[in-house]
């Protein structure tokens, strides 16, 4: 089958979920949710944890509960210091060369944050565009909305020729209800509930798919 465009997760995919990146963010989510809407020490895990699993991120629960404003929510998570935790990765760097097709970013993050991801790992160059949360307000992934936003906005006529490289398995899920191919990027020795194509780290993608490369995944 034919690939045309490859859609690549941002967070815990373009870096390994063992960084510490996320570990990071969600403390400055428990912090913005008790300085800023009186959440305690003691419920603030719970409420986040909440929001993530019935609106898909913790911002699009505040924005739906508390209505936050994204873009002081978004600022004040990602206010971390990605270069004490991320370096350049020169062979991920080859990896991504290797592969010709046009190459995109879709994160429930922001794009600030994003560029900020890929100029510490030197890789920014490689895509063309990132689609990001605000993108798709007041969806996000793994909502169908999302990917339908994402797909509009990259012209995209046919998402069976159009490959999702993610971390979170809901949204490989719904990629694969919508047609598009896949591949799930997990740290997960288990490799639970799917049987479709997955890799540990990224820079293995081409070892085990190498057919990605001339544009043909079967």
């Amino acid at each position: 089958m034919d690939v045309d465009l490859l859609l690549f997760d941002l967070d815990d995919t373009l870096y390994p979920s063992s960084s510490g990146i996320w570990s990071l963010i969600r403390e400055r989510i428990d912090l913005f949710m008790i300085s800023k809407l009186g959440y305690t020490h003691e419920n603030v895990h719970f409420a986040r944890e909440k929001f993530f699993r019935e609106f898909g991120t913790t911002l699009r629960g505040l924005e739906s509960v508390h209505h936050v404003d994204p873009d002081e929510y978004l600022k004040f998570v990602h206010d971390v210091p990605i270069h004490e935790y991320l370096f350049p990765n020169s062979q991920l760097d080859r990896m991504l060369s290797n592969i010709q097709q046009n190459k995109v970013i879709f994160t429930n993050g922001d794009r600030w944050h994003s560029k900020r991801v890929t100029d510490a790992l030197m890789i920014s160059d490689h895509f063309i565009e990132t689609i990001d949360i605000l993108d798709v307000s007041p969806y996000c992934k793994p909502m169908i909305e999302s990917f339908q936003i994402a797909l509009e906005k990259l012209k995209v006529s046919n998402a069976k020729n159009i490959l999702l490289i993610d971390d979170n398995l809901r949204n490989i899920q719904m990629a694969e209800r919508l047609g598009l191919q896949t591949v799930w990027v997990t740290e997960n020795s288990q490799f639970q509930n799917n049987e479709g194509k997955k890799i540990k780290k990224i820079e293995d993608l081409l070892n085990f798919y190498p057919e990605i490369a001339s544009g043909q995944v079967v």
